[in-house]
């Protein structure tokens, strides 16, 4: 199956809705304890290769509390916490967004329970917000923070969303780099955290980087100023080459690796399954990976890829399931290194993904709410899913055979889109007024998607076979 293959009648695939979250392809064996990966920080400290990212806490009404209003389950948040402690994962990642405003609540609740040197936490600076720009409202944050976490210092915390733009109160765009001045510099914000490190409120200053590459190598070239400990990157087997070829706005994942593995700054993983679109590959990829090993799960292959490189300190996963938590530990316990093979065939795969036609999304929900009531990830989530799980036509088209699978595939997609997406909510009904597109850490252009959506879904119900 070569990148031409890869055509947009392999949207209207025969899938699954995008937020049925099951469990599913799971390395098979019992999970190991007290065999995880460690890595080396700046101090000499031990940390996890698999860090527990907190942005998808269950509700007791069994969703991801990244997508629901449904109260948190705590209970299984502190069995999922004191399940990964028991298993060797010590570092827990959260911010004040975190599952709408109530993880970092959460995290301090179940990691209360246990004993302070058991594990290290980390937590951001989220002053997104224009209105949260000033010192008085980023302090407040930052002390907030310190509050719900029940601790009196911090052993790391970032500048959350360097390289991102914002709006201000008339709409208007403001750029990168002046959003990183007004969030950071001009507040004197950057220069207390400094102060706070010397304290020992904080024991590694660092940032996340989502956006534009320039505010990045701004920030590295001051690192002799800054001395920055730590770096969040997004970054995994398809991002490493192929970042800018699926959103030109992007930056590979090599290139910001290189640039902070070669300063001596640990690098911790965001995003090492692509927002999920790393687990439910096509049928192609899917084979690829069974024959190599036909026990491991398709998120194993990520996850190794994800912390094989040296300079990576710790790959963040926000697990929601138990049944998650045990692959990754088994993932990591230990890391199996990649062969040089293995390497290859990753890169096979992501050559062909990254020459799909999705939409780089991340589902991180930034882009919410749309004032207009367009579920912009859920629509972005099922348009790639069923991409990525779709049967394409040949380059003929001529095959009796294929245009049956294309008409059932086509009523399968429409009938998923209004069953997941309330019609009111759907691709048709942007007005295009951009209000997302300055919120949106991949630089997508979203209102452009949403149009090229409806587009098709319109093609879709006309019987056109494009």
């Amino acid at each position: 199956m070569g990148a031409g293959a890869v055509a947009t009648a392999a949207v209207a695939s025969g899938c699954s809705s995008p937020n049925e979250e099951v469990a599913k392809g799971l390395t098979v064996g019992e999970v190991p304890v007290g065999q995880m990966t460690m890595r080396l920080n700046q101090h000499g400290e031990q940390v996890s290769l698999l860090g527990y990212g907190c942005m998808r806490f269950p509700t007791l009404e069994g969703t991801s509390a990244r997508e629901s209003d449904d109260e948190l389950d705590q209970e299984a948040i502190n069995q999922l916490v004191d399940y990964a402690i028991e298993h060797g994962v010590n570092l827990f990642d959260t911010a004040p967004p975190y599952c709408k405003g109530r993880s970092e609540h959460a995290v301090g609740i179940a990691l209360g329970r246990h004993n302070r040197s058991e594990y290290y936490l980390s937590t951001k600076l989220s002053n997104f917000s224009p209105a949260t720009w000033s010192r008085e409202e980023s302090m407040r944050l930052y002390h907030n923070s310190l509050k719900e976490l029940h601790t009196d210092y911090l052993d790391y915390y970032m500048l959350h969303g360097i390289g991102m733009t914002a709006r201000d109160e008339q709409g208007n765009e403001i750029d990168a780099m002046t959003c990183f001045r007004r969030r950071f510099i001009d507040n004197g914000m950057l220069d207390f955290l400094l102060e706070e490190r010397e304290k020992g409120h904080i024991h590694n200053l660092g940032f996340s980087y989502h956006g534009d590459v320039a505010v990045f190598d701004d920030l590295l070239s001051q690192h002799d100023k800054y001395h920055w400990n730590h770096a969040l990157i997004q970054h995994n087997y398809v991002d490493w080459n192929h970042a800018k070829l699926i959103n030109e706005r992007n930056t590979n994942s090599s290139y910001l690796y290189e640039q902070l593995a070669s300063r001596g700054i640990s690098i911790f993983v965001m995003e090492p399954l692509l927002g999920g679109r790393l687990v439910d590959l096509n049928e192609h990829a899917l084979t690829l990976l069974r024959q190599r090993d036909p026990q491991a799960s398709t998120a194993s292959w990520a996850f190794r890829f994800a912390g094989n490189q040296p300079g990576i300190l710790t790959v963040l996963s926000g697990m929601t399931y138990m049944e998650h938590l045990q692959d990754n530990v088994r993932t990591y316990s230990p890391h199996k290194p990649l062969t040089d093979d293995e390497l290859a065939m990753l890169e096979e795969i992501a050559d062909v993904y990254a020459n799909f036609k999705v939409v780089p999304c991340t589902g991180c929900k930034y882009c919410m709410p749309c004032p207009w009531g367009i579920d912009i990830p859920g629509i972005f989530a099922h348009y790639n899913k069923c991409l990525n799980e779709g049967k394409v036509l040949n380059d003929s088209g001529e095959q009796d055979a294929t245009h049956r699978e294309y008409r059932k595939a086509r009523r399968q997609f429409l009938t998923d889109y209004d069953r997941v997406i309330p019609s009111v909510r759907q691709a048709d009904h942007c007005i295009g007024c951009g209000q997302c597109v300055a919120e949106c850490p991949q630089a997508i252009d979203i209102p452009n998607e949403m149009v090229r959506i409806n587009n098709y879904v319109e093609q879709l119900k006309q019987n056109i076979v494009s």
